[in-house]
């Protein structure tokens, strides 16, 4: 016998989608979300508010953890991290911002490999340390940079940073996405070794090294050429 399926709950996510559209204040669409989900399910509206109550005892913490590691990066900021990290990469004259960020990329990735995913990030290290070195790399080569260029550098420092934890995380043989594949895998039947699936991660992160090290060059030409190309410009009107 077929049973039926209440599909009214899934109103909520209609309310979460339509909340960050219109910019509402994030705590009030979830909350009204879960409010309307729990009305469309028949839930009584003790029992909604006591959901709610549970969440916010269960998550209070979270602000602190995630606000506190920022607000000692940003003590760290103003008193001139960032100035001190342009400064010291700027002694090292054979440094460009490539093979810099080659360098952040392949510690990332095998740190992340063993397990430790909180050494890099993009607001505690990427910002503040990363992106101001790979920058002051290309500023000793060649001087002032334009805007445009600035800021490519810095979506590349980020991007180095996602392609190293990503890749980098699955050859964690206690990686969760690795012991979820296990559980779905063995309740179907399948027995597999959790060390084997780590195993084959390898070849995916070796060959994700390459290519990202290989555009990170790619970057290294690119600023080469515009800033070629602008000092021929300012030759020009000169």
């Amino acid at each position: 016998m077929q049973t039926a399926v209440n599909l009214w709950p899934l109103l909520g996510v209609a309310v979460i989608v339509a909340g960050f559209l219109l910019r509402a204040h994030p705590v009030l669409v979830v909350a009204a979300a879960c409010g309307v989900t729990g009305i469309a399910a028949a839930m009584p509206v003790e029992a909604i508010l006591a959901s709610l109550g549970a969440a916010f005892v269960k998550t209070r913490n979270l602000p602190l953890i995630l606000l506190l590691p920022l607000a000692a990066i940003g003590l760290l900021e103003r008193a001139g991290l960032r100035e001190r990290a342009q400064a010291a990469i700027a002694r090292v004259r054979s440094a460009t911002a490539g093979r810099l960020l080659i360098v952040y990329l392949f510690a990332r990735e095998t740190s992340a490999a063993a397990g430790l995913t909180s050494l890099g990030g993009q607001a505690s290290m990427v910002r503040p340390l990363v992106a101001p070195m790979a920058e002051a790399a290309a500023e000793t080569q060649f001087g002032t940079l334009p805007e445009a260029l600035r800021h490519r550098i810095r979506a590349m420092s980020a991007a180095t940073d996602n392609v190293g934890l990503f890749f980098g995380e699955d050859i964690f043989v206690a990686f969760g996405a690795i012991v979820l594949m296990q559980t779905i895998l063995n309740a179907e039947g399948i027995a597999v070794d959790p060390l084997h699936m780590a195993l084959w991660g390898i070849p995916t992160a070796i060959t994700a090294f390459i290519i990202h090290a290989w555009n990170l060059r790619r970057l290294d030409a690119r600023i080469r050429r515009e800033m070629t190309h602008e000092a021929h410009r300012e030759m020009t009107r000169a």
